[in-house]
């Protein structure tokens, strides 16, 4: 039993390493490759530098919470459309929506792609709307050979406003019918001749980028809901990095302060709680990298050093029930369970009522209160995870090592 015990804890410890290497340094095999766990995962704005917005709906609007999720939609296709795969678009509390964008520095460009309404009319010589960008099937930046290479949009109607574009180019013809974007006018020539297989362009674009801007405004649709800018600013990626080499050096020197004290205070239990603490900091770290969605930011990184306060907690309840039933005379083995009975009920309680709030600020949370919320329940559900099985599996297995020193044990 004391070799098995040996042996378990020896494999235990040589995984941890192991997986602790992986998760600094990755592993590539042929063309199969594993990120370093600090690469996988993805940084909060504050972390990384970049933008951000928040935009408030006009709530009198009809409809108002499916409009809103219309135009959050809407806005990731246009951000994605523009290459900024990366950008987060999510509703802020009922009516207002924050754009996160990384790696970005001049807000004004993002949040005229964001922001812009993007109404597409044609416009007939009397002011009335011939056509609107519902009726745009495709439309996309090319360069009017025709006109010196000129920037311009080509587009293509949809069959029903093919038919009556093809009219109105046939009643006006010789007049001018205008295209506007919202209250841009776009261009305003002069029909020449009918119109009739749907198909024209839009030209008077300073460059190629604008024009494909204007396109993928007009393809991603026009916003079905008036939004107001009420807050955006820039993050420095300086600060960034700065803010996290700073945490992360005093997470570090926490986490070993914390693994001296449970040496000192608890003897062999607290070497098991040690290496339980290990494997909690590589789970939470390998969720992050996996979970979707959930970015690191700096309350994210709070909530990890809560989690981590809180499976500290957990074995320090264990130990102490462990340490009140040895000196009332009980062997190790014996105190070792009873203890961990005892402590059971007290680190169920005091987790479930954790992740319960925690679930909360999740659910009605923004911003940086959400991070902190995010971390902290995944490191929660670790550490009740860390203290009821994890630390109870070493426990068990140092207390088979058949070593009967007290003061190894407790002081």
């Amino acid at each position: 039993m004391k070799k098995k015990s040996v042996v378990t804890l020896c494999v235990t410890l040589l995984l941890i390493l192991l997986i602790g290497a992986l998760a600094l340094n990755g592993l590539q095999i042929g063309k199969y490759k594993v990120k370093p766990v600090g690469k996988a995962i993805s940084l909060g704005l504050d972390l990384r530098g970049g933008i951000y917005a928040v935009y408030q709906g006009d709530t009198s609007a009809e409809d108002f919470d499916t409009q809103m999720d219309a135009t959050v939609t809407i806005m990731i296709n246009r951000l994605t459309a523009e290459g900024y795969t990366e950008a987060t678009v999510t509703r802020q509390g009922n009516d207002r929506i924050r754009i996160e964008i990384p790696d970005v520095q001049d807000p004004n460009e993002i949040l005229t792609i964001v922001g812009t309404p993007a109404h597409l009319t044609f416009i007939d010589p009397n002011g009335e709307i011939i056509l609107e960008g519902d009726d745009v099937k495709q439309a996309s930046p090319a360069y009017d050979s025709q006109n010196g290479n000129a920037p311009i949009i080509a587009f293509e109607l949809n069959d029903e406003g093919a038919k009556v574009f093809s009219e109105a180019t046939q009643t006006f013809l010789g007049q001018i019918i205008s295209i506007k974007l919202d209250e841009t006018t776009l261009t305003a020539p002069r029909v020449q001749s009918a119109i009739t297989d749907g198909r024209g362009i839009i030209n008077g674009f300073s460059d190629i980028q604008e024009a494909a801007t204007i396109a993928n405004l007009i393809m991603s649709g026009a916003l079905p809901l008036n939004i107001t800018l009420i807050e955006s600013s820039a993050v420095s990626a300086t600060l960034g990095v700065d803010a996290l080499s700073t945490s992360l050096t005093a997470g570090i020197i926490g986490v070993i302060l914390i693994m001296l004290f449970m040496i000192a205070m608890y003897r062999i239990p607290g070497v098991m709680a040690d290496l339980a603490l290990c494997i909690y900091m590589l789970i939470v770290f390998y969720a992050l990298a996996i979970v979707p969605g959930v970015q690191l930011t700096l309350p994210g990184i709070a909530g990890i050093l809560l989690g981590i306060g809180m499976a500290v907690d957990g074995n320090v309840i264990i130990f102490e029930r462990f340490r009140e039933e040895y000196k009332s005379g009980r062997s190790i083995e014996s105190a070792a369970q009873r203890g961990y009975k005892n402590a059971l009920s007290s680190i169920i309680d005091s987790n479930v009522t954790t992740i319960i709030a925690a679930i909360v600020l999740v659910r009605f949370g923004t911003g940086s209160v959400k991070g902190f919320a995010i971390t902290l329940l995944i490191g929660v559900i670790v550490s009740m995870l860390s203290s009821i099985v994890i630390t109870r599996f070493l426990l068990n297995k140092a207390v088979k090592l058949g070593v009967d020193n007290e003061k190894l044990w407790t002081r």
